[in-house]
């Protein structure tokens, strides 16, 4: 099942990014601000995306072509009086697929821009190019491109089809999640899974099947959801990541979601549709790859 903006309209013209055609379609694009803690430009009620109209002359270092929808440019550029603001965890739920498509692909590249303006290699200052999806170091005349951290997020069943909710430390108590955890170097998503699990609640796996992914600009994370077999369902957290964790049936936590004990992740978030599909009885281990 395809989880992330399957009805997006946003085409990113990967190869239509001639500088001059970028600066010639400016003036007919609209432009989305983002600020300094990664909020975005929104409208008055909060709930929707606030696009305006170019009120400057283009420039390459600082406008972010981000695509086309319906013929239409859209960019993005960092800014440090943006208006009104929301955050992307705020607005997701109120925006369609092509407007959370425009708004993950703003973030991602405002908050790599940010921290990637010298070379990796010579240290030398880099440029923008291609739009914006490029920052080119002159020292080097090589091409660098946007930074993405694989993480991996992971349903767990026992043998009784009960999902495991664990409580990450720092968050409101009622809060619960599924687990994740970022993929080490030279790890592939299946080991990265099975370690991540072992570490935060001490439980082996048996079959583990991958399901789908959602960019996560939070700087710039791409979530790969999986689902997975316990082996047991003997839990022992961490105590530092994971503060506590349990086994629950679906209607344990309907009841208790109800009654104000436990809040799930924001519907915006692939937890909460891979917790979603569990709830509504299409997420097992035993499905085919990539299916629900």
């Amino acid at each position: 099942m395809d989880l992330w903006a399957p009805t997006s309209r946003l085409d990113r013209v990967e190869e239509q990014r001639d500088p001059a055609w970028v600066r010639e379609v400016w003036a007919g694009g609209v432009v989305l601000d983002v600020d300094l803690d990664g909020n975005l430009a929104c409208d008055a009620a909060g709930t929707g995306l606030a696009w305006r109209d170019p009120r400057e002359p283009y420039d390459e270092q600082r406008h972010l072509l981000l695509g086309l929808v319906d013929g239409v440019p859209h960019f993005a550029q960092l800014s440090e009086e943006p208006g009104a603001t929301a955050s992307l965890r705020a607005l997701g739920a109120h925006l369609d697929d092509t407007g959370n498509d425009l708004a993950a692909t703003a973030l991602a590249l405002v908050n790599w821009h940010l921290v990637a303006p010298y070379c990796g290699v010579c240290g030398g200052p880099t440029i923008v190019r291609h739009g914006g999806d490029v920052r080119y170091c002159p020292h080097c005349e090589r091409d660098r491109f946007p930074r993405t951290d694989p993480a991996v997020i992971v349903a767990i069943l026992d043998p009784a089809g009960r999902l495991l909710l664990g409580h990450h430390a720092g968050w409101d108590e009622r809060r619960v999640s599924i687990l994740a955890g970022f993929v080490s170097a030279g790890e592939s998503l299946e080991q990265a899974v099975r370690r991540e699990v072992r570490e935060e609640a001490s439980i082996e796996l048996g079959v583990v099947r991958y399901v789908g992914s959602q960019p996560w600009p939070f700087p710039r994370s791409l979530m790969l959801g999986f689902v997975a077999e316990a082996l047991t369902d003997d839990v022992h957290v961490d105590g530092d990541e994971i503060e506590w964790a349990n086994f629950y049936t679906v209607d344990e936590v309907a009841e208790q979601v109800a009654d104000g004990r436990l809040v799930l992740p924001l519907k915006l978030s692939i937890a909460s549709r891979l917790i979603g599909a569990w709830r509504d009885g299409r997420l097992t281990v035993q499905g085919a790859p990539g299916e629900m």
